[in-house]
C-alpha cells in the first residue's frame, strides 16, 4: 500500500492527540469528522444547534466507535449565532473545523436573511473565538458555488465569477473575512471549497435536500424521481471520506498551505442523467430494484449549469489525494441509504 500523506498524519494524531472542535458536528459531514477523529483518539468538542442536524447522528457515531474514543468526546448544544458560546465551545481548543452553516441555494433564496445571519455573523463570531483563543488551526466549510456565473471548466481557485444565490454571496463572503483577518491580525486559515459531497448521515428530506440521498430514498419507496432541466447538469460529486480527508490535512498543513482556500472533489464531472443510471445500478446490487423513468421538470433558479474542480492545488499544497470516485463512494454508502433511508 502506498503511504500517502493522509496516513502520515493519521499516525502522527493517533501518537499526539490534539483538541478538536467541529461545529455542525450533528451534521452530515460535521458527524463524519467525529467519528473519523474519535477513531483516531483525538479530543472532540462538538456544537450544533439542531437546526439541521440531528441526535442520532450522534447516537450512531457512540455506536460505531469504542467506549473509550466516545468518552473523549463533550457535546455542547448552541449556536453559532452567540457570541459567548463560540468563545465557550473553543476553549482550550487546538484545532476548529467549522462545518455549522445552512446550507442549500433554494433555502437562501426563500429566506436570505436566515441564511446571511446564520453563515456570514454566525461564521465571523466563530472567526472571532478562534482568533481570541489563538487556536492553531481553523478550517471552514467554503463552497464550490462561489465560482457563480464563471464559465470555465475545471474550477481553478483563483478564478470566480458572480454569485448566483445569496448562499453563494454568504459563502463567498466567509473567504474574503478569513483573508482580511490574516492580513488584520495575523490568524491563519483555510478554506475548504467543497464539490457536491455525498454520503451517510446527509439528510434525505424535505424541500432542500440534497440530490443523492433524495434520489435513493424516492427510489427506495418506489416514487418518482424528480430531474430538475434536462438531466444534463452536471457536478463534481465528492465522497464524503474525501472531504473528512481535506479537513484533517487542512488542519496540519505546513505555513506555505494556510491562507488559502482549495477545491474538494474529485476532478470528474457526472451528469444528473449519468447518476440516475449509477444509483439505479447500485440499489439493484443491494438488492432494490428501481424500474421507473426519471421525470423531468423546470431547470432550478440559482443552479449551476456544470460543475468540476481542479484539484491539483490541494494535493500540492495538502497533500490531498481522494480515495473514491462517485461509483466507489455510492458502493461504500448505498447499504447505509438502503437500511436508513428505507
Amino acid at each position: 500500500m502506498t503511504i500517502t500523506r493522509y496516513h502520515q498524519v493519521q499516525a502522527s494524531l493517533r501518537a499526539k492527540p490534539r483538541k478538536w472542535l467541529v461545529t455542525g458536528c450533528a451534521g452530515f459531514i460535521g458527524s463524519n469528522l467525529v467519528e473519523t477523529l474519535l477513531s483516531l483518539d483525538q479530543q472532540v468538542i462538538g456544537l450544533d444547534n439542531f437546526a439541521t442536524g440531528y441526535r442520532h447522528n450522534l447516537e450512531e457515531i457512540q455506536a460505531s466507535v469504542s467506549g473509550s474514543q466516545w468518552s473523549r468526546f463533550v457535546f455542547y448544544e448552541g449556536d453559532i449565532r452567540d457570541p459567548a458560546m463560540c468563545a465557550h465551545a473553543v476553549s482550550g481548543v487546538d484545532c476548529v473545523l467549522h462545518q455549522a452553516a445552512l446550507g442549500s441555494v433554494p433555502r437562501s433564496l426563500k429566506d436570505p436573511a436566515t441564511t446571511n445571519d446564520v453563515n456570514i455573523s454566525g461564521y465571523l463570531n466563530m472567526l472571532i473565538a478562534a482568533r481570541d483563543a489563538a487556536v492553531s488551526a481553523f478550517v471552514y466549510a467554503a463552497s464550490s458555488s462561489t465560482y457563480g456565473d464563471h464559465p470555465g471548466l475545471p474550477k481553478v481557485e483563483d478564478r470566480i465569477g458572480k454569485p448566483l444565490s445569496p448562499y453563494a454571496v454568504t459563502k463567498y463572503v466567509n473567504e474574503l473575512y478569513a483573508d482580511v483577518f490574516a492580513r488584520s491580525y495575523g490568524f491563519a486559515s483555510v478554506g475548504l471549497r467543497y464539490f457536491n459531497v455525498f454520503g451517510k448521515r446527509q439528510d434525505p428530506e424535505g424541500a432542500y435536500a440534497a440530490v443523492i440521498p433524495k434520489w435513493v430514498a424516492a427510489m427506495i419507496r418506489g416514487d418518482d424521481v424528480l430531474v430538475n432541466g434536462d438531466g444534463e447538469t452536471s457536478r463534481d460529486f465528492c465522497f464524503v471520506e474525501n472531504a473528512v480527508q481535506a479537513n484533517i490535512l487542512a488542519a496540519v498543513a505546513a505555513p506555505e498551505g494556510v491562507n488559502q482556500v482549495y477545491n474538494v472533489a474529485v476532478h470528474a464531472r457526472t451528469s444528473l442523467n449519468a447518476l440516475f443510471d449509477l444509483l439505479t445500478h447500485a440499489l439493484g446490487r443491494q438488492g432494490v430494484q428501481y424500474d421507473k423513468e426519471a421525470v423531468y421538470q423546470d431547470f432550478r433558479a440559482g443552479d449551476v449549469r456544470h460543475s468540476q474542480a481542479d484539484i491539483s492545488k490541494a494535493r500540492t499544497l495538502l497533500g490531498y489525494s481522494p480515495t473514491h470516485t462517485i461509483a466507489e463512494g455510492l458502493e461504500v454508502a448505498m447499504p447505509w441509504y438502503v437500511k436508513f433511508l428505507g
